[in-house]
């Protein structure tokens, strides 16, 4: 049993190619798990795993999930052969509680989770379990759950949320000028700007996102920012909030990663 406070991490996880690339976020990822504290366990918080209800991968050996198209075979020939952890998708069925949380036997990693894990932690050799994001629920919701998720922290357990604040694939930039568009500079300096809030979950400007000009064209669709919530949730009053690396991608995609603790 780890008597160290496991940091909490949220990654900008962008293109599923970057698990096959070498460039400035995937070394960000490599250092993380390189220089942090080594976690007995992870629990995984996926931006892929959009569910109605709320459901934890309670299996002993979990899939690789190739759940995108259009891509090199190489790619798909990828696997993160990490081993799952029963006893603690069922801590985290007991810590959510009275949440109902359907411990799934189904799904697996996607490569929301194993994109970045596969570059912190190579050997796959950590177990791992993921967490999916109940899309019925409102963004407070997330952040308590985040907040329920915290005491994992104390005992070996690192949480690893996955997403990316701006991610607008209609509006990509794909060759020529890529500099980010503005409503995308602006949305992500917002986000920014406000990790460090510590007042009420109900006037928390994170939480409260949609109420930013920029956040509908940012976020068409809450799945890929809602897993920042559960790290925010998760920090406790005296931690700091640092950011491992950043940067915007074909105008519309953020790759802003943020660590607390």
């Amino acid at each position: 049993m780890s008597n160290t406070r496991m940091p909490a991490l949220f990654l900008g996880h962008g293109s599923p190619m970057n698990v096959l690339e070498d460039n400035r976020y995937t070394q960000a990822w490599q250092k993380l798990g390189a220089t942090l504290p080594r976690p007995r366990a992870i629990l995984a918080v996926s931006a892929h795993w959009y569910t109605r209800g709320t459901a934890v991968t309670a299996m002993s050996n979990p899939r690789t999930i190739h759940d995108f198209g259009g891509f090199p075979q190489a790619l798909f020939d990828v696997r993160y052969p990490a081993p799952g952890s029963p006893e603690l998708a069922q801590e985290v069925a007991e810590l959510l509680s009275p949440v109902m949380v359907h411990l799934d036997q189904e799904w697996g990693f996607d490569h929301g989770s194993w994109g970045v894990l596969a570059k912190m932690y190579p050997e796959a050799d950590i177990p791992v379990v993921q967490l999916s994001v109940d899309g019925t629920k409102p963004p407070a919701w997330h952040f308590e759950l985040g907040r329920k998720l915290a005491a994992l922290r104390e005992s070996g357990v690192m949480i690893v949320a996955s997403g990316n604040v701006v991610h607008n694939l209609r509006m990509l930039r794909w060759e020529g000028a890529t500099e980010a568009y503005p409503w995308a500079e602006s949305f992500n300096q917002y986000v920014l700007d406000n990790l460090n809030y510590q007042g009420e979950i109900t006037s928390h400007p994170l939480v409260n996102y949609l109420q930013h000009e920029g956040a509908k064209l940012s976020n068409p669709t809450p799945d890929h920012y809602l897993p920042l919530l559960y790290v925010l949730g998760a920090r406790h009053e005296d931690e700091g909030v640092s950011i491992p690396v950043e940067g915007m991608e074909m105008g519309a995609i953020s790759m802003l990663s943020v660590q607390v603790g």
